[in-house]
């Protein structure tokens, strides 16, 4: 009798335990983020189950497809404990919040076939690694709106690693993933969160307008092959804030489409702010435009960047076939400390989707401010190369100061003009002509008076 009094008080206990479990769990749901959505849900209530071992592929889409229920009344959040959340590719929906709370970690599979085969973009042709098509990303969302993506400092690690092994090793049949994807969407907000070793790029809204990236961190090995931060692609109306971004290649790359298939599609990149971010690129660019932008890039405004221990600084790409144009982009307030190249525009970017490009279409680079810019042990301080036929013009600087390493060289121009003020080291005479003034330059006034002020 002894014995089954134990029993029962250890069942008790157990249940009990669970009881609070659950309580918890519901409260730290309900909790998150204040004021939200109306309805909430949790991804264990779906089967999922948080042992970094489990697939969790299937638990993911069913609690999306569950979700969608609520689209009309006020939408939903799908709320992720702490745990550790292997899954494949799932797909969102509007009107979603997607919360992973502090200590959860969504743990992309190592296993492609977890990472279905998609069309390439219409406005690249082809994927970015291969001809053909692609994987899709680990997080989706296509032709939606209301969706957020947040939670308290959780993780979204893509376990790029055997990604970068294969493409290495030429073992990939189709192009890599990336992190977090969204197409044709609008009312986007990514924040609070990190994201990790992405097999391609981090986060890429593509076809997309009213999106809010803030107070994210994305990290990935230092030497792990192209892979990018944050790459807007052909969107409109895009903030980018408070954050920081360490990777390979590019930290933050805007984009809008390659040769034909980009001017085809003829869709741009405009109206871009980025503030208050801290970039590191091992061997690309802390911000780069292009190359892809042959649907066009403008009305950019970039302020308060930090950028370090970065092979390049800021970097804009193009070459002959791309057709398209970067024009009116203002950057102002950078520091730069260890940069190989602090300023680069190219165009010398020769890498083409197929043989078909046309050569004649030749990209217009007019209208770039670069403004309040300082740099310590910078190698070089800008190398500026422009195309036969089409010389990159209007390219200002203003108030900028780089300290240069030791046995490092000033500036290298060819086939460009524009204008400076206040630029050291001396800049080339092709940014000197005594015959024009900042009357040429986009913004450069207003961020003048903005400075005064």
């Amino acid at each position: 009798m002894k014995g089954l009094v134990v029993v029962l008080a250890l069942l008790l206990a157990a249940a009990l335990g669970s009881v609070r479990g659950e309580l918890e769990l519901r409260r730290l749901r309900d909790q998150a983020p204040p004021g939200s959505r109306p309805h909430s849900v949790t991804i264990t209530e779906f089967g999922a189950v948080g042992d970094g071992k489990t697939l969790n592929t299937v638990p993911f889409q069913n609690a999306v497809f569950y979700v969608r229920s609520f689209a009309d009344k006020g939408g939903a959040q799908l709320y992720v404990p702490k745990g550790r959340w292997l899954t494949g590719s799932f797909n969102l929906t509007s009107h979603l919040t997607l919360y992973l709370e502090k200590g959860a970690v969504i743990i992309g599979s190592k296993e492609s076939s977890q990472w279905p085969i998609v069309e390439p973009l219409p406005s690249y042709g082809q994927g970015l690694d291969l001809p053909g098509p692609r994987h899709r990303s680990l997080i989706n969302g296509y032709n939606l709106t209301d969706v957020v993506i947040t939670g308290n400092n959780g993780v979204i690690d893509g376990q790029g690693s055997v990604w970068w092994q294969w493409l290495r090793s030429h073992k990939l049949n189709h192009s890599r993933p990336h992190l977090v994807e969204f197409l044709h969407s609008e009312e986007i907000v990514i924040s609070n969160l990190t994201f990790l070793n992405s097999p391609a790029w981090s986060i890429h809204p593509v076809y997309c307008s009213n999106v809010t990236v803030h107070n994210v961190t994305i990290e990935s090995s230092l030497d792990a092959p192209r892979t990018d931060g944050i790459v807007p692609d052909s969107c409109s109306n895009l903030c980018i804030e408070d954050s920081t971004v360490s990777v390979s290649h590019d930290a933050i790359s805007l984009k809008s489409g390659w040769d034909k298939y980009g001017i085809s599609f003829g869709r741009p990149t405009s109206d871009i702010h980025i503030n208050r971010v801290n970039l590191l690129s091992s061997s690309g660019a802390a911000l780069a435009f292009g190359s892809e932008m042959s649907g066009g890039i403008s009305d950019i405004h970039v302020n308060h960047l930090r950028i370090r221990d970065s092979y390049k600084g800021i970097s804009f790409k193009t070459s002959p076939g791309r057709g398209g144009y970067i024009k009116q982009v203002a950057i102002s307030d950078v520091q730069m400390e260890n940069v190989h190249v602090g300023i680069e525009f190219t165009g010398n970017c020769s890498s083409h989707p197929d043989a078909s490009f046309d050569p004649s279409a030749l990209p217009v680079i007019n209208q770039i401010t670069l403004k309040n810019l300082i740099g310590t042990n910078i190698s070089v301080a800008g190398v500026l190369s422009g195309i036969d036929g089409s010389p990159f013009t209007a390219i200002c600087l203003s108030h900028l100061n780089f300290s240069m390493a030791a046995d490092s060289a000033s500036w290298s121009c060819s086939k460009v003009a524009g204008y400076s003020e206040m630029v050291f080291p001396e800049p080339c005479t092709e940014l000197r002509d005594p015959s024009s003034s900042s009357s040429i330059c986009f913004s450069l006034s207003r961020y003048s008076a903005t400075a005064i002020a």
